[in-house]
C-alpha cells in the first residue's frame, strides 16, 4: 500500500461540510465514493480538518492509502471527470507512511471576506458576509490584535463544553491581516490550529466590538471565562475559506501553493 496526499478545492455552498455524516451530502463522502469507484476498492480519506456546512476551501489537504498508482495525473483527471464541478482535486502526491493530513500540519491559513458596500452584487452573496456599514481599518486592526498570541480560545469554540477534560483549547494565532479588496475587506488568519467555528466566532466578535455591542475592556474577562456565551455572534459560514495547510519540509510540496479567489 502507498500513501498519497491530495490538494482539494471546493465551493461548500451545496454541502453539509467536509466530514462524512448521515442525511446530508458532504465533500469527504463524494471524494471517497469517486476514489473507490476508480480504484475498484474501498478508499477512506482523512482531511486536515473539517469545514462546516457552507464553508469553502482553496487548500484542503487529505490523505489516503491504496495500491501504487501508475499515473497520478490520470487519477486526478478521472476523479475530476466524475466529481461535481464545485469540487476539484488540484494535485495528488505520494507521501511518507508517517504523514497525516491533520496531525502533521504545522499551520493553517483561513480567509474571511466581508462586503461593506451598501449594496452587494448578487454574484458575491455566496462568498462574502454583507456588513453594510463603513469599517475603520485601523480600528479593526487594533481590535484584531486582541486575538494574536497563544491563548485559551474556549470562549470562541462552539463545542468547548463538550470536550473531554484532557482536551486543550489553547491555540496560537500568529497574525490577523486586514486587507482591502473590491467592495470590502478580508481578514486573513494564520495559526497553528483552529477550534470548531473559532474563525467565525472571532470574526463575529470583532464586528460586535466595532459596533460597541461588546466593550474592548471586557475582552480579558471574556477570554478568562472560557464561556462561548460571553463572546460575540458567529459570522455566517459562506464568507470563510480554508486557504492553505502548511506542513514541515518533509511534507507534501505543491507545485501550485496558492489559488487566487474572487
Amino acid at each position: 500500500m502507498t500513501k498519497y496526499a491530495a490538494l482539494i478545492c471546493y465551493d461548500g455552498t451545496n454541502y453539509g461540510g467536509w466530514q462524512k455524516q448521515p442525511n446530508t451530502k458532504t465533500v469527504q463522502e463524494l471524494l471517497e465514493n469517486t476514489l473507490s469507484t476508480i480504484c475498484r476498492t474501498p478508499i477512506f480519506i482523512t482531511g486536515s480538518g473539517r469545514t462546516d456546512a457552507g464553508v469553502h476551501a482553496a487548500g484542503q489537504v487529505a490523505h489516503f492509502s491504496c495500491m501504487p498508482i501508475a499515473s497520478l495525473s490520470q487519477l486526478r483527471y478521472r476523479c475530476n471527470s466524475i466529481l461535481p464541478s464545485d469540487i476539484r482535486i488540484i494535485e495528488i502526491l505520494p507521501v511518507s507512511d508517517n504523514f497525516h493530513a491533520r496531525y502533521s500540519a504545522k499551520k493553517k491559513i483561513y480567509r474571511y471576506h466581508l462586503h461593506t458596500d451598501p449594496v452587494m452584487l448578487p454574484f458575491h452573496r455566496l462568498y462574502t458576509w454583507h456588513v453594510p456599514h463603513a469599517i475603520h481599518l485601523e480600528q479593526l486592526r487594533d481590535l484584531s490584535s486582541l486575538f494574536i498570541g497563544t491563548k485559551d480560545f474556549s470562549a470562541f469554540s462552539n463545542e468547548g463544553h463538550q470536550k473531554p477534560t484532557h482536551h486543550s483549547n489553547i491555540r496560537t494565532i500568529y497574525r490577523i491581516d486586514i486587507v482591502e479588496e473590491p467592495g470590502g475587506i478580508r481578514l486573513e488568519f494564520e495559526g497553528n490550529g483552529f477550534l470548531y467555528k473559532m474563525v467565525r466566532n472571532i470574526t463575529g466578535t470583532l464586528m460586535d466590538l466595532l459596533t460597541k455591542k461588546i466593550r474592548k475592556e471586557d475582552m480579558p474577562e471574556i477570554f478568562s471565562s472560557k464561556d462561548r456565551r460571553r463572546a460575540g455572534k458567529t459570522a455566517p459560514p459562506h464568507g470563510l475559506f480554508l486557504m492553505q495547510v502548511i506542513y514541515p519540509e518533509d511534507g507534501p510540496i505543491w507545485e501550485s501553493t496558492s489559488i487566487k479567489l474572487l
